[in-house]
């Protein structure tokens, strides 16, 4: 299932998999052949897989651009919310959402 590693892969070999790069990232030309080795020695499919742990941590971190997880979380809960509350409320004229 692509985009769905979150609930395949504990979050430990997430953690080992970005903590691997930072500390490899020396012995390599690029953040992408140290990802591409960290991904072989933990034996995730694809280095995009590593790529996409790392970009999320900096995010998580406040070094890189995007929505944490917390952020993204809290978001995912408030739609699903709204969601409810238009179920339990469908009398409302489409006009009269905020949204």
């Amino acid at each position: 299932m692509p985009g769905n590693t979150s609930k395949t892969c504990p979050p430990e070999l997430k953690v080992r998999a970005v903590r691997m790069v930072v500390e490899v990232r020396g012995e390599h030309d690029s953040e992408w052949a140290a990802m591409t080795k960290v991904a072989q020695l933990l034996g995730v499919t694809t280095p995009e897989t590593v790529r996409e742990w790392v970009r999320q941590a900096q995010v998580d971190e406040c070094t890189g651009p995007g929505t944490t997880t917390d952020d993204s979380a809290e978001l995912k809960r408030l739609k699903r919310e709204n969601a409810e509350l238009r179920r339990a409320n469908p009398t409302t004229p489409e006009y009269e959402r905020l949204d």
